[in-house]
């Protein structure tokens, strides 16, 4: 578990990156993602145990972008946007929320860019490494393979009340699934005397 920069608290509070704004960064830099999938794939990355260092987020998660280098404004978004992640997974409220498209954008596009996330956690969690799924509780393991088929998952529509609140629970479960994966592993990285490792 690493400790949050001392700004990174400070973001909870104000104003935080939205869909939109990582969508527009995503296109600018070409990175052959979606904007859910990457931060689906940041927050499996740090729920798994991994460390993003300031300006290394492609890296990271081993993406390449295709359009120009981030520009300075770009690269502050991004290592913003791993902070107030970072901060939003630890958060003791249980504050966390997946970065989707808003509820007022259709139900079709905001079921898919779920499946999305789950589609970047999945991956990011991998890319944590092996310790990530070394000693994971049965409830984890679950975990991991319901968010494999929500990740998989083709989506069919009937009556509009129902196919919203169905997304809500799923959604809902996506998000405590998260936090599940993040605490288990941080957990495991601090020893009894409450030493970080």
């Amino acid at each position: 578990m690493t400790s949050l920069p001392p700004d990174a608290a400070d973001t909870a509070g104000g104003d935080t990156i939205d869909h939109d704004q990582l969508d527009a960064l995503v296109r600018r830099l070409r990175l052959g993602t979606t904007a859910s999938e990457l931060h689906g794939s940041l927050c499996g990355y740090l729920a798994g145990g991994g460390i993003v260092r300031p300006g290394a987020l492609f890296a990271e998660l081993q993406l390449d972008s295709d359009g120009a280098a981030p520009s300075a404004a770009d690269q502050e978004t991004l290592d913003t946007l791993v902070h107030e992640t970072q901060a939003a997974l630890a958060d003791p409220e249980m504050g966390f929320e997946p970065l989707l498209p808003a509820d007022d954008r259709p139900l079709p596009e905001r079921a898919e860019a779920l499946a999305e996330w789950c589609r970047g956690l999945l991956g990011g969690f991998g890319l944590a490494g092996a310790a990530a799924h070394a000693g994971l509780s049965a409830e984890a393991k679950e975990m991991l393979h319901d968010l494999g088929t929500i990740a998989a998952s083709n989506f069919a529509y009937g009556e509009n009340d129902e196919d919203e609140d169905a997304l809500i629970e799923v959604q809902e479960f996506v998000r405590v699934g998260a936090m599940l994966l993040h605490a288990e592993c941080s957990a495991r990285d601090v020893d009894p005397s409450g030493r970080v490792h």
